[in-house]
């Protein structure tokens, strides 16, 4: 035997031996080697790193919606247009996968990052040196874009175009909505106070409110609480009426505005569905739902007058239901109950409300399990259900009622 070669091979052996030990190898251990078992766990790649980046985007996150839940309020305060500004800088700060951990009391992805249009279309009407006849527009408002444009701004024009001597200006009521368009979009809408502020500021001396609202209820009677402190301030005040006119007694009470709007909606409805009217709906099995907000104020009462008022035209294919159930008859449930039982085997849902908006979009046609598309969905009677999203505030019929409101108005004030 060669006894170099010997001495050579036992040498590389135990050089190959120590890298192995030196390097944690899974050789199998020698009689003087440690176990495997003993190398501690310390020495593989330590998960804190991890852990400590998904903590800081959640905790990214949870600033931006504290943010946001501060500025879903009602009350305008003179923090607010700071405020407003924050949250959109702290929300752009954000990486896309924290703005989809972004969840608050009010606040979730959506509240900045859902495409509701362009708002550049838009008008606030809050320009100054207006002269001194205005029409103030009153409105709850809402924070969709494109539903802005064509619900309320398609009123305000009307109505522009209708009294070119007056200037037509904007109020919101809903401060929560106003807040939301200025800091996603940086428009400025006023409230009822800051509108009435800015009208004495111009030395307006003629004032008409005309109201968007459906109904005398809870919104206009804050409305009229706004004005009051008002009054004393100009010359001339008419206040118009609202969308439907006199509330009435019961359910049976019905008016020409209830009358007008039942007409235009119904024949919309059938147009965007692809029927000639709704007689040709119903024999083509389809039910016309009409799913307005409800309230708890006394004015509920309108929302079964508009279900007389639809018997009375004969559109016995169309129901009212609302997102709040009251009046009860005006349920979901109670709803999808009736169509069933009056035979319907295809539903198309509208919104019985001046403005598509959230309400329209996600309790009507949303894809969660409690929207009404949703609900008629998974009863199982219905062959079809499909949503149009579409406010009154866009039929041209509607927006002529408003003119005559305001135009009724005005003949007060001579």
């Amino acid at each position: 035997m060669n006894t170099k070669k010997t001495s050579t091979l036992i040498a590389a052996v135990l050089v190959v031996a120590m890298l192995l030990c030196a390097c944690g190898g899974t050789a199998a251990p020698t009689a003087t080697q440690a176990p495997a078992t003993a190398v501690p766990a310390a020495t593989e790649a330590p998960a804190a790193p991890e852990t400590e980046a998904v903590v800081d985007d959640q905790a990214a996150a949870d600033e931006v919606a504290a943010l946001i839940d501060a500025i879903y309020v009602q009350q305008r305060t003179a923090e607010t247009d700071a405020q407003c500004a924050a949250a959109k800088a702290a929300w752009d700060a954000l990486t896309d996968a924290q703005k989809e951990l972004v969840e608050g009391e009010n606040a979730d992805p959506d509240y900045f990052g859902r495409d509701t249009g362009d708002a550049g279309l838009d008008d606030p009407l809050n320009a100054d040196g207006i002269g001194q006849k205005e029409i103030l527009v009153v409105s709850f408002g809402t924070s969709f874009n494109d539903s802005r444009v064509k619900d309320v701004k398609s009123i305000e024009d009307a109505i522009q175009a209708a009294f070119p001597d007056w200037s037509v200006r904007r109020a919101f009521t809903a401060q929560i909505i106003i807040n939301h368009v200025q800091a996603r979009d940086g428009e400025a809408i006023d409230n009822m106070e800051q509108a009435l502020d800015r009208a004495v500021a111009n030395g307006v001396k003629e004032l008409v409110l005309q109201p968007t609202h459906l109904m005398h209820g809870a919104e206009y009677d804050e409305m009229m609480d706004a004005l009051d402190a008002y009054r004393d301030k100009f010359d001339k005040i008419a206040v118009a009426e609202p969308l439907l006119g006199e509330v009435g007694s019961d359910a049976t009470a019905i008016n020409a505005d209830k009358e007008a709007v039942a007409k235009a909606v119904v024949t919309d409805t059938a147009a965007d569905g692809g029927f000639a009217d709704a007689a040709a709906a119903a024999e083509q099995g389809t039910a016309f739902v009409m799913m307005g907000h409800g309230t708890a104020h006394v004015a509920k009462v309108t929302y079964s007058q508009m279900q007389t008022q639809m018997g009375k035209l004969g559109y016995d294919n169309v129901f009212i239901g609302t997102v709040e159930g009251e009046p009860e008859e005006t349920a979901c449930e109670a709803v999808i109950e009736a169509v069933k039982a009056a035979g319907y085997k295809n539903v198309i849902l509208r919104p019985l409300m001046v403005v598509a908006g959230d309400h329209a979009n996600n309790d009507m046609a949303g894809s969660e399990e409690d929207s009404w598309k949703s609900l008629f969905e998974a009863d199982g009677s219905f062959d079809s259900v499909t949503a149009q999203i579409a406010g009154l505030g866009s039929i041209a019929q509607v927006q002529d009622l408003y003119v005559a409101h305001t135009q009724a108005a005005i003949d007060t004030l001579k």
